[in-house]
């Protein structure tokens, strides 16, 4: 922060009459287009060039400054980056907005049109993604020097179509247009091994020094974006690898006539960047994901390293300079390649290569699922990387040794802490590697750091128990509130002044006037013009109609069972039943607002989508409901679509299973906007309801401890339906085919599981969310009191900003100064 004066002595002009001089030229020159045909998209490209080019001079300034100054830089590892589009985000923080506002309308050209024409850049899926976008934007706007490292999928995860009820999947061809704000860096090419042998190259001391000789290679090319920071005052950088093959082809072959196995190397490399999430249920989609990872983690520590030695010339003094944070499990490779580089490329010895390390790499978890743990077998990882698997085995047999020491260790002990899981065929465990290889390792809630410390690690907090620390996630406000609600930014500086924008912890200010009449009339018309806005989304999108005075009750993330939408569906066909029975009750209206994606090979998730779909078809026709109860499912779910859903939110679902959901994120968006939260006691709700207050945020169902409790007692859901007249009678409307008249046993699976097995607890917290959602209804009755509990959301949730969490990173982890 301290070098903005520095960064652009002579700034460019930036009133209205410039930059419409600079958009023409734009367009005439870069675009190669005069005015009078121009497109919208012409003139979209020609925007982003003009912002762009305004955020370059801070962007180079920005690199420099760390070269001058011999400044830490942090190195984000992430095989997601969910940064939606770019323009609006670029022209907020360089102040740009309204001065380019004018300048395309003086041309004849709307801001908001032309804004809705670029493609959310498709880097991602849900929470993990939004999580790294949204840090990058605070790193940036606190000073931080640093680099995001990801992957530069052609597709991402995939374009979500809903044919007949069911999730599509459709390629997502967000690059088919080219990318305006990103720059190849061909100097930045990188050789990515896989496969060979691992051979011994003579004596080092006492040491064999070994050599990995890969079969195979392709090439890491870099694309830089630039990250632009809070009033432009640090431009940082979001570089992403593609894949290109060694030999692009094979003139032997093509001229033999096999053009297939002319271009088999290209298609091979260019399969790694394809796909976000290759499906990983066969051994084909297993080694794509692991290939995937590495091929991302060995470009960027290459490419880090590079820097690093060219200005310091050593990487012995690595953790002062260098702080690599892995987000979530996926990059934890890099634990072993790191060793693999400083070892036997620079001869390091191992005790000190280790050191090294662990002192420069710390680790996020962002779930307690075994599943999202990764793990990979050993055969694959012998076959891909031998060298990095010869490695985990010393790490393992080094970490054994110890606890055998420290702990007293017995065999069921060591095996808890092995790297290799013994006992599922052979496998490696990443999220250990991970662990063993960190400095720090960080949960993101508070509920979830301490049951990161019961469960998944609880012995190796026993042999490193300073190790685990708590950073809870947070939120970019400044696209979340400003850029997305810019209503409600207007009405809050308006009544607690323009500092709020600069100094976020003055929304607190705000709560003062939660009881005031006329703020709550001004606050409830926002809210409306921004339901107005959604409910035109949603008729164009899905050909529903909805009322915008109904409460909008949205449920938006990734579809699992965990998170439970089935609860949610559930108790919205019993809430049908009960209109349709008691028409004369005083109903609250709703529209049930579900959004998000179902991994492709999830079948159960996919099915969940599917009877969120049927049952909407038969509530939204269905005469006797008068209106009162709509179901909306908005498809393909992304950043763009939630800038829309947010701020339009009365109510948040946030009823994961207690214990499951590590944080949220969403949680807090919706919050900040105004929603009130109805949810569990899980992951960073627990940390919402303490800052807004229990009166303001609808709590029902188990806590963490007493799913743990119910679980190891005897889960009987077949008895709670039994028990439960509203239950039983809606999950045999489900197993009748009520919703699915078409094939009658299309959910009989799902009604299966709910009725034998229930691993999520749908049933257990059934009657607790009916009475919960009752309390909202109630609340919703009475518009003062539901304003001023909107109101006290909005004015406490400054704690959830993002920056808070980075410079809690900062300080504990990264050991980096912030401005």
């Amino acid at each position: 922060m301290n070098e903005m004066n520095a960064i652009d002595p002579q700034p460019r002009r930036v009133d209205a009459e410039s930059l419409k001089a600079a958009i023409v030229d734009k367009l005439a020159y870069a675009v190669g287009k005069d005015s009078i045909v121009a497109e919208p998209h012409d003139w979209l490209a020609a925007t982003i060039l003009v912002v762009r080019d305004r955020a370059i001079d801070r962007w180079m300034e920005s690199t420099r400054g760390p070269y001058r100054t011999g400044a830490k830089r942090v190195y984000y590892l992430s095989v997601e980056f969910l940064i939606g589009r770019l323009l609006r985000d670029a022209m907020s923080n360089l102040g740009l907005v309204e001065p380019i506002a004018e300048a395309l309308n003086s041309l004849g050209v709307d801001l908001d049109a032309i804004e809705a024409l670029e493609p959310d850049a498709a880097l991602g899926n849900g929470g993990l993604g939004r999580l790294a976008a949204c840090f990058m934007e605070s790193m940036a706007s606190v000073g931080i020097p640093a680099y995001g490292y990801g992957i530069r999928y052609v597709h991402g995860l995939f374009h979500q179509e809903i044919k007949d009820g069911n999730q599509i999947e459709l390629p997502e061809d967000w690059l088919s247009d080219g990318n305006l704000w990103e720059f190849e860096r061909r100097e930045a090419a990188y050789d990515i091994g896989f496969g060979g042998t691992v051979e011994s190259d003579g004596m080092a001391g006492d040491t064999v020094r070994q050599r990995w000789q890969p079969q195979e290679k392709v090439l890491a090319i870099a694309y830089d974006t630039p990250i632009v920071g809070w009033r432009g005052a640090r431009v940082n950088t979001l570089r992403l690898w593609s894949a290109r093959a060694v030999n692009q082809i094979h003139l032997d072959d093509f001229n033999r006539g096999d053009h297939v196995a002319a271009l088999a190397d290209l298609t091979r490399a260019d399969t790694i960047t394809r796909v976000l999430y290759p499906a990983d249920s066969t051994v084909a989609g297993q080694e794509l994901r692991l290939r995937q990872e590495y091929f991302f983690v060995s470009a960027s520590l290459q490419d880090l390293l590079r820097r690093h030695l060219k200005q310091f010339g050593t990487v012995e003094n690595l953790p002062d300079k260098v702080a690599i944070q892995l987000n979530d499990t996926h990059p934890s490779v890099a634990v072993a390649e790191l060793m693999r580089v400083l070892v036997d490329l620079h001869d390091i010895p191992w005790e000190k290569a280790w050191a090294i390390t662990r002192g420069t790499i710390s680790y996020t978890n962002h779930t307690l699922l075994p599943e999202a743990l990764e793990s990979w077998p050993v055969g694959l990882m012998e076959r891909l990387l031998p060298r990095h698997m010869q490695i985990i085995y010393e790490i393992n047999a080094r970490l054994l040794q110890s606890a055998r020491k420290s702990l007293d260790a017995d065999a069921d002990l060591l095996a808890s802490l092995s790297l290799i899981d013994e006992h599922h065929g052979r496998r490696v465990r990443m999220g250990q590697l991970a662990f063993v290889g960190s400095h720090k390792v960080n949960g993101v809630s508070a509920l979830h750091t301490e049951l990161m410390k019961e469960t998944v690690f609880r012995d190796l907090h026993r042999l490193y128990p300073e190790r685990i620390e708590n950073k809870t996630n947070g939120i970019a406000l400044r696209r979340w509130l400003m850029q997305a609600n810019p209503g409600l930014i207007d009405l809050l500086v308006e009544a607690i002044g323009p500092a709020v924008l600069d100094d976020v912890d003055r929304l607190v200010e705000a709560g003062a006037l939660a009881e005031d009449a006329a703020f709550q009339e001004r606050f409830a018309a926002i809210k409306r013009a921004n339901k107005m806005q959604l409910a035109e989304v949603i008729r164009s999108t899905v050909g529903v109609s909805v009322d915008p005075d109904a409460m909008f009750d949205v449920q938006i993330k990734r579809i699992h069972e965990y998170k439970r939408q089935l609860l949610n569906i559930l108790e919205t066909i019993a809430v049908y039943n009960q209109i349709r029975m008691h028409p004369e009750r005083d109903w609250a209206p709703r529209v049930k607002i579900f959004a998000g994606k179902a991994a492709a090979s999830y079948w159960t998730a996919k099915q969940i989508i599917r009877l969120i779909n049927d049952v909407a078809r038969v509530i939204n026709n269905d005469p006797a409901v008068r209106g009162l109860l709509k179901v909306v499912f908005l498809p393909n779910y992304n950043v763009s679509l939630a800038e829309t859903i947010v701020p339009a939110a009365d109510l948040s679902e946030q009823i994961s299973t207690a214990g499951m959901e590590a944080s949220g994120t969403g949680n807090m968006k919706l919050a900040l906007n105004g929603a009130i939260t109805i949810g569990t006691l899980d992951g960073a709700n627990v940390e919402i309801s303490e800052r807004v207050g229990p009166d303001n945020i609808v709590i029902f169902g188990l806590t963490a401890d007493e799913v743990a409790a119910q679980r190891r007692a005897g889960h009987n859901p077949r008895a709670i339906i039994g028990a439960d007249d509203r239950l039983r009678t809606v999950i045999e409307a489900i197993a009748d085919g009520v919703f699915s008249p078409d094939d009658r046993n299309r959910y009989r699976d799902l009604v299966d599981n709910l009725m034998t097995t229930d691993g999520f607890l749908v049933t257990a917290d059934f009657d607790a969310y009916c009475r919960a959602q009752r309390e909202v209804d109630a609340i919703w009755r009475e518009p003062a009191s539901w304003q001023a509990k909107a109101i006290r959301n909005t004015a406490n949730m400054a704690w959830f900003s993002a920056d808070r969490t980075i410079r809690q990173y900062a300080r504990d982890i990264w050991d980096v100064p912030v401005g």
